[in-house]
């Protein structure tokens, strides 16, 4: 036997990897370094733990080492605290991920065009750490994906090393649970699902997790796990999917939605408010439910509500650039064909600088398509980044926040996300037509003629 094709030496003992844990002994690496794999890093490094922050991007290697973040809902004062304390480096190079006892992959999980699972960074991913893989190295798998992935995907490549999970290595799947922008959770707040499937692997994440979380959910089986995080999103997509389309129907009648929902929330049990929008956006709920019903044909079950509320939060932009049309057509009796249109907020949610799935971006992409001049105002979002699916969006700066100005600038502004400290009411004052459809004007006396709930 070759000396390349010779199995790997292992001893493996359990104990001691549990007691490095429990002393923060332990290395933790982190691969992917975004809106997830950042908060994990500081929980991990605030409990005691050294950790490797592992990212493709050198850039982002660089901001780090530097003591910042690169992300505005995370404070650079929390990477230099990292960086201060010498428990923390980040590094471009796979070939360091041997060093780690403990490997968390919080890389993208997206979907292709035909809205099937595309696989490539967590592939690619496990094979760099199969090619350096160590026995005693605890993995898990954080990135959201359909039942079975870490079993069926994951625990192969990293197989090839010549280690068996269970036996010679650790394989686990806790799936994410952050929300970029929510002051309310710490990533060390919020409940940490566990899923294994050998006892091994399953209580010796849960013993990590454990010492970086206040609460740590066991289930049984790695899919399991995989399930709860697909579940929880879809639970949240569906949802949404009711109240938009409430919305329409209501509309029609003469009736506020956003009256009836605040009504409604009133009672105490059997009721959860959600708030209809101008679409869905972000890394999990427009895409998630997806990788559900991707795996659901394998089994050939239909996924018909799923579907459905896919379709009917998708078509949610083009309603919108719909409403803004009846509205510039009925009150000003002009098309969107050469109207000036500004449109307030571009990030997917308030209070966050991410565009990923955002539905401002196709409203945008749409407007102009039919002729419309469009500018935005974005305090989060200086310049529109390159995204795969809004290319030539790329490079449009957003514009001052000046009311005087708007005035004579724009025919109709558009409010698509509702950013704290935005003064909706100067905008109201400043523009005699907007369509908002985040009720971001709710609190605004003056105007409200002005005003196109959509």
């Amino acid at each position: 036997m070759s000396l390349a094709a010779a199995p790997k030496l292992r001893f493996v003992d359990i104990a001691q990897l549990r007691r490095k844990i429990e002393n923060r002994d332990a290395v933790v690496g982190i691969i992917g370094m975004g809106y997830v794999g950042q908060p994990l890093a500081i929980a991990a490094h605030r409990k005691g733990f050294r950790v490797i922050g592992f990212d493709t991007d050198a850039a982002k290697v660089a901001t780090l080492n530097s003591g910042k973040s690169g992300i505005r809902t995370i404070p650079d004062e929390n990477i230099l605290t990292m960086r201060g304390s010498g428990r923390f480096h980040a590094t471009g190079d796979g070939a360091d991920m041997d060093q780690p006892d403990v490997v968390l992959v919080c890389v993208p999980t997206p979907l292709t065009r035909y809205r099937e699972p595309d696989l490539t960074f967590v592939e690619s991913t496990s094979h760099t750490l199969a090619a350096v893989l160590r026995p005693g190295q605890l993995v898990c798998l954080e990135s959201t994906t359909y039942p079975g992935t870490t079993s069926e995907v994951v625990k192969p490549i990293l197989e090839e090393s010549g280690l068996v999970a269970g036996r010679d290595f650790f394989l686990a799947f806790s799936p994410e649970r952050e929300d970029p922008g929510n002051p309310t959770y710490r990533t060390s707040d919020i409940p940490k699902i566990v899923g294994a499937d050998d006892e091994a692997s399953r209580d010796l994440a849960g013993a990590y997790y454990g010492a970086v979380v206040d609460r740590v959910v066991a289930v049984p089986t790695a899919a399991t796990a995989e399930a709860v995080k697909l579940t929880e999103n879809i639970f949240r997509c569906v949802n949404i999917a009711l109240v938009n389309e409430l919305k329409h129907i209501y509309e029609r009648m003469g009736i506020n939605i956003w009256a009836v929902i605040d009504a409604a929330s009133t009672k105490p049990f059997g009721f959860m408010p959600f708030y209809p929008g101008p679409g869905l956006g972000g890394h999990c709920i427009p895409i998630d439910p997806f990788y559900l019903t991707w795996k659901a044909r394998e089994f050939e079950v239909p996924t018909r509500f799923i579907e459905l509320a896919g379709e009917i939060n998708s078509a949610e932009p083009h309603a919108v650039v719909n409403a803004l049309a009846a509205a510039l057509s009925g009150r000003k009796k002009k098309s969107l064909n050469g109207a000036r249109i500004l449109l307030v907020g571009l990030a997917y949610k308030k209070n966050v600088d991410d565009l990923r799935e955002s539905p401002a971006l196709v409203i945008m992409q749409d407007l102009k398509s039919q002729g419309a001049e469009v500018a935005y105002h974005d305090p989060w979002i200086p310049e529109i980044p390159m995204t795969r699916a809004h290319a030539a969006l790329a490079g449009q700066r957003g514009v001052a926040w000046e009311p005087e100005l708007f005035r004579t600038s724009f025919d109709a502004a558009l409010i698509v996300t509702d950013h704290d400290g935005v003064a909706y009411g100067e905008l109201v004052q400043a523009i005699d037509l907007v369509v908002d459809t985040r009720n971001a004007t709710r609190n605004v006396q003056l105007g409200r003629d002005h005003i196109v709930l959509a």
